[in-house]
């Protein structure tokens, strides 16, 4: 595994993730409940599994690029094989 990089939920991913994520952290990014008690928020980390890019947001929200190249979302506590 490689590591790539790190960022704060909501704001703009640095240029190493890759275009094919983007789309799909955005809508994960929106999604998230606005916190008005000054929390903060969950960070992103990217890592690569066999050349394919992984993103993976503190509250197990995992956005990741299949074999066969479709775009998954999913939670860590999720059976992958299901």
């Amino acid at each position: 595994m490689q590591l790539g990089t790190r960022w704060t939920s909501g704001d703009e991913p640095p240029a190493a993730v890759p275009a094919v994520l983007r789309p799909q952290i955005a809508a994960v990014d929106r999604a998230m409940p606005r916190d008005d008690l000054g929390q903060p928020r969950p960070r992103w980390t990217l890592t690569f599994l066999e050349g394919r890019p992984i993103a993976e947001l503190d509250t197990g929200v995992i956005v990741e690029a299949s074999a066969s190249g479709e775009v998954v979302v999913r939670h860590d506590d999720e059976d992958e094989f299901g």
